[in-house]
C-alpha cells in the first residue's frame, strides 16, 4: 500500500465518513482531469522487486528486520511476511541503454543485499513462490512487525468472518485453510510502473490488460505451493483466495473479489477509481483532514489520500496510480502480473517486452481491445497461469477476416508480439543493442519452451526420479535455483536437474 498506517479501531461512523471523503476525492480527480492539471509526458518507468530470504538449506528465513537493519538503505523495505523484502529502483527515462543500466543497478543492489543477508546466514532469492514454504511458515505470527500489515490482516479477516479456504487444482490439488492473510506473502512479484498522461491512460491500461496473458506465458515462475505442484503461475489464484473477503454465499451472488482482473475495457483512469468506490467497501477507513475540493478551489494540488489508500486495497493486476511529484500530479499504470526472477537478465527481458509491446499496442490505429472481447482476455490470463509457456489463447485473426481464433501462446509471442515490442522499443528510443539482447531472451524462451516454472518442475521431477523425497526434492530444486540465479545466465540456458547425482540422506 505504501501508506503509513497506524493500527487502531474503527467505529460505525468511520466507514460512512470515509465513503463521503472518497466521493469528494473522486470529484477532485474528475476536476483535475477536466482542468488538465496533470504532468506532461516524461517517458518515465519504475520497477519494484519483491524478494525472499532463504538459508543455505533452501528454507525460508524469518529475518527481514535484521537484514534491513544491516542493509540500511531506503531502497529496501519490508513486505508482508518476515521472509520478504522489497527493493525499489528509482524511476528511469525510457530510451537509450536504459535496460542495461537498470540491470547493472539491480545486480549491484541485490549483491549488496545478499552480502548483508549473509551476515545472519541468509540469502536473497528472486522467485514467484518459494517452493520450500510450509503452511506453518505462513501464519500471522510471521507477518512483518508493521502496523499497516497487522491492521490490514485484522480488517480482511473481520470482513470475511471465517477462515480463508485455499483450493487450487492444477497438476496436483491443494486444499487447506488459513486464519489470516499470511499465505498472500508467498507471492513475490515484479511491479512495472509507467507514467502516462490522462489522454493516453486508457489505451495503455487496455493494452496492458490484453497482454497480461502473454507476460505470464513467457514469465511464469511459481509452480509449487506447500509441497504441491499446482499451476505454472500459482500466484494469481493464491493471491485471490488468500485476500478474499467474500464468504461462499457472497461468491455465489457474484460479488467481485478484491484481487481482480476486471470486467471491461476502460475509457479513462477515472473509470477504475470509480469502480473501486462503487464495488469495494473500505478496509482501512482512515480519513485525513484535507478537503480536496477546497484545495482545488485555492489553486493547490490535493493528495486525494482516501482515494490512494482505497486503491491500495483493491488488487488489480494492472492498477491505476495517482501520485504527486514536485507538486505536480501524475498518473501511472502499475503492472503487477509478473513473478520475481529467475535472474536479473530475465526480469529486465520481461520489462523490455512489456514496455515495448504496450507502447506499440496503445498506438495501433485498430486497437486490439476493439477486436478482443474482454472476457477472452480474462480467460487467456487464466490459461496462461494454468499452463505457462504451453498455454493456448483466443486472439484476433490477422488481416481482414475479423473475429478470433485459437493460437499457441509461444507462437503468438514469437511471431506477432515480439515484432510489436521491437517497434515499441524503437518508438521509446531504446538503442538496438538493448532491444535485441533483451527481446532475444524472450524469443529463446519461446523457441525452447522454457521459463522459470518449466525449469523448476522439470528439475523437481528429475530429483524425484533420482530417489529424493518430495520435501528433499523441493529443497534441492530451490538450492540449485538460487545457485543458478546468482550465476546470472537467463533461465532458458539453465541445465535441468541437480549438479551431481542426487542421493537420499
Amino acid at each position: 500500500m505504501g501508506e503509513k498506517v497506524v493500527a487502531g479501531q474503527f467505529d460505525l461512523s468511520d466507514r460512512q465518513r470515509y465513503r463521503e471523503k472518497l466521493q469528494r476525492c473522486l470529484t477532485g480527480l474528475e476536476r483535475l482531469l477536466a482542468e488538465k492539471r496533470f504532468d506532461r509526458p516524461k517517458n518515465l518507468m519504475g520497477l519494484e522487486i519483491e524478494l525472499n530470504l532463504v538459508g543455505t538449506d533452501g528454507m525460508p528465513k524469518m529475518l527481514n528486520a535484521q537484514v534491513l537493519e544491516r542493509i540500511a538503505s531506503r531502497d529496501f523495505q519490508t513486505e508482508l511476511a518476515m521472509f520478504n523484502l522489497e527493493v525499489n529502483i528509482a524511476p528511469h527515462r525510457l530510451g537509450g541503454r536504459v535496460f542495461d543500466r537498470l540491470a547493472e543497478e539491480i545486480r549491484t543492489s541485490l549483491a549488496y543485499a545478499d552480502r548483508k543477508a549473509g551476515e545472519v546466514d541468509a540469502g536473497i532469492a528472486m522467485i514467484g513462490i518459494l517452493p520450500t514454504l510450509d503452511r506453518d511458515d505462513l501464519v500471522s505470527s510471521n507477518l512483518s512487525a508493521v502496523d499497516r500489515y497487522a491492521l490490514l490482516n485484522e480488517q480482511i479477516v473481520a470482513a470475511r468472518g471465517e477462515d480463508f479456504t485455499l483450493d487450487i487444482e492444477g497438476v496436483e490439488r491443494l486444499t487447506c485453510t488459513s486464519k489470516s492473510i499470511a499465505p498472500e506473502a508467498a507471492c513475490t512479484s515484479v511491479q512495472l510502473h509507467l507514467q502516462v498522461t490522462p489522454d493516453r491512460f486508457a489505451a495503455v491500461w487496455n493494452a496492458a490488460q490484453a497482454v497480461t496473458a502473454a507476460q505470464i506465458a513467457v514469465g511464469a515462475n511459481a509452480p509449487f505451493l506447500f509441497g504441491r505442484e499446482l499451476w505454472r503461475e500459482s500466484r494469481p489464484p493464491l493471491f485471490q483466495q488468500s485476500t478474499d473477503t467474500r464468504p461462499p454465499e457472497l461468491q455465489a451472488q457474484g460479488v467481485r473479489p478484491r484481487t481482480w482482473f476486471g470486467e471491461r475495457w476502460v475509457t479513462s483512469a477515472y473509470d477504475l477509481f470509480e469502480e473501486n468506490r462503487r464495488y469495494f467497501p473500505a478496509l482501512l477507513p482512515i480519513c485525513d483532514d484535507e478537503d480536496p475540493l477546497e484545495v482545488l478551489d485555492a489553486g493547490g494540488v490535493p493528495s486525494l489520500s482516501e482515494l490512494v489508500l482505497h486503491n491500495g486495497t483493491v488488487y488489480r493486476w494492472n492498477r491505476p496510480v495517482y501520485d504527486i511529484a514536485d507538486g505536480v500530479p501524475h498518473l501511472r499504470v502499475e503492472n503487477r502480473v509478473l513473478p520475481a526472477g529467475p535472474t536479473v537478465t530475465d526480469v529486465i527481458a520481461n520489462a523490455a517486452f512489456y514496455y515495448g509491446v504496450v507502447r506499440a499496442l496503445a498506438e495501433e490505429p485498430r486497437p486490439l481491445w476493439h477486436r478482443l472481447p474482454f472476457e477472452a482476455a480474462a480467460a487467456n490470463f487464466e490459461a496462461a497461469c494454468r499452463h505457462g509457456i504451453d498455454a493456448r489463447f483466443e486472439w484476433p485473426r490477422r488481416g481482414r477476416l475479423g473475429g478470433t481464433t485459437e493460437v499457441d501462446a509461444a507462437v503468438l509471442v514469437r511471431d506477432e508480439l515480439l515484432p510489436l515490442a521491437e517497434a515499441g522499443l524503437d518508438a521509446w528510443g531504446v538503442e538496438p543493442a538493448d532491444r535485441d539482447f533483451y527481446l532475444g531472451v524472450i524469443e529463446e524462451r519461446c523457441r525452447r519452451r522454457v521459463n522459470g516454472a518449466s525449469w523448476q518442475a522439470a528439475t523437481f521431477h528429475r530429483a524425484l526420479e533420482a530417489g529424493l523425497s518430495r520435501e528433499d526434492a523441493l529443497a534441492a530444486t530451490t538450492r540449485r535455483y538460487v545457485e543458478l540465479m546468482r550465476e546470472g545466465d537467463p533461465v532458458h540456458l539453465w541445465p535441468v536437474g541437480l549438479p551431481e547425482p542426487a542421493t537420499t540422506g
